[in-house]
């Protein structure tokens, strides 16, 4: 009686364990395609500092509240900055 037990309850953990390492997965992906949205880097107004991200709205610099961005400037040419 002991070893169906024990076997039911070994695929119960494995299924378990697999399920918590694919929705884990799934949801890193989801978090990455987010950030990745965030247009700071490429943004003229980025200053690349620690201390001050971003002189016009330095709060919101490399946050989600910055992909929309409505003072969002492209770097034109990368060697003038």
């Amino acid at each position: 009686m002991l070893v169906p037990i024990c076997f039911f309850c070994a695929w119960v953990l494995l299924i378990m364990v697999s399920w918590g390492l694919w929705t884990a997965a799934r949801d890193s992906v989801a978090i990455a395609k987010q950030m990745h949205q965030i247009p700071c880097a490429s943004c003229q107004f980025f200053t690349d500092d620690y201390r001050l991200k971003c002189t016009v709205h330095p709060c919101i610099a490399n946050t989600e509240e910055a992909i929309n961005c409505h003072d969002y400037q492209p770097k034109t040419n990368p060697m003038f900055y």
